[in-house]
């Protein structure tokens, strides 16, 4: 079978290590491999960015840390889908795709339990201070005999809000209803009845903010989202509140909240993205003792990576059936004249 009548998918360079390993073993490719009219290749990105050159023979892209913008789309109108490996999708340009009949799909899936346990990790470890009380056993006995001075918080009754109530917000109340925490949320987007079966009070944005103990974002970033958590909202905040945020970094204005952090507007917090990510040696939120900092990585198991490496492979074999993936970031593409072509062709030659 020739090039031109397989199915060809291309994976982000950025999957494999400069001696050709892969970067995330559990990651299992063997559905391509054992497909024998699917073909595989790994393509490199130039500068960050995925070029239109090198994809323009291939039907779908796994695309990991490369950005994909409306250069980067072939004008040979072959590429169908681009499928993240994970559920952000600033580093594509949905509109773009959407126009040239591209499906973008994410793996929602894959993260949903692994995000909301590393959130429930975060609220753990702040209301324990667990951080603090590591560093007085590794400083000696002197430092060990301080632990009275910092006395934890109790979860019980305590407020769990959270901003966004989506695939990962969800997750997290289902997860901490265990805690017998108040749970607030907002969202606007959200379907009503949704929340009550969650146990979630649905509520305004400047309430979640001033009622929280507890408040992890959990919205992508997007031009509505961008500073979000912003100086004012944190001064709607408990001084005994904590604030946490594994979505991107964006989502909150950094600067105000290291002024939040160092005068006591809040409590602490816990951050797995930043802005800029990673953020610079001299960044001031480096020096700070009340925030628990992780390298958008505390999600990160084998489970994690799996699961949304199954999801991907869904998606992908998905479009060669001639059927758009479960998930589409803009579920418009389906009525695009292209696309539908590009999944009919498929539908007759593979099936």
């Amino acid at each position: 079978m020739n090039k031109a009548n397989r199915f060809r998918v291309a994976l982000s360079g950025t999957f494999q290590t400069d001696n050709g390993e892969p970067v995330f073993p559990m990651f299992d490719l063997s559905p391509l491999a054992n497909a024998p009219d699917i073909e595989s290749a790994y393509v490199n990105g130039v500068g960050g960015r995925m070029t239109a050159e090198s994809l323009k023979d291939f039907d779908a892209l796994i695309l990991l840390l490369e950005k994909f913008d409306a250069d980067s789309i072939p004008l040979n109108g072959r590429l169908t889908l681009v499928t993240r490996f994970g559920v952000g999708y600033d580093t594509v340009d949905v509109e773009a795709c959407t126009a040239a009949g591209i499906g973008v799909s994410i793996t929602p899936d894959g993260v949903r339990r692994p995000v909301a346990a590393s959130i429930l990790t975060f609220i753990l470890a702040l209301s324990g201070k667990l951080m603090v009380k590591d560093a007085l056993v590794r400083s000696g006995p002197e430092t060990f005999a301080q632990r009275s001075d910092h006395m934890g918080i109790g979860l019980v009754g305590r407020t769990l809000g959270s901003i966004g109530l989506g695939n990962i917000g969800a997750e997290v109340f289902r997860l901490c209803a265990p805690l017998n925490m108040r749970f607030i949320a907002h969202d606007p987007y959200v379907d009503t009845p949704s929340a009550p079966a969650l146990n979630v009070e649905l509520t305004d944005l400047d309430t979640v903010f001033r009622e929280s103990d507890f408040l992890s974002v959990n919205v992508p970033l997007s031009a509505e989202t961008l500073h979000l958590v912003n100086e004012a909202r944190l001064k709607l905040m408990k001084p005994s509140a904590y604030l946490i945020n594994t979505s991107r970094g964006a989502v909150v204005d950094q600067d105000a909240l290291v002024e939040a952090l160092k005068t006591g507007i809040i409590a602490g917090a816990g951050l797995d993205v930043f802005d800029p990510e990673p953020p610079n040696a001299d960044d001031p939120l480096l020096t700070l003792d009340n925030v628990i900092l992780t390298p958008h990585a505390l999600c990160w198991t084998d489970q994690c990576f799996a699961g949304i490496g199954a999801q991907d492979l869904e998606h992908v074999l998905s479009i060669k059936r001639g059927t758009p993936p479960s998930v589409l970031v803009d579920p418009n593409v389906v009525d695009n004249p292209e696309f539908k072509i590009k999944l009919e062709r498929y539908k007759n030659n593979f099936i």
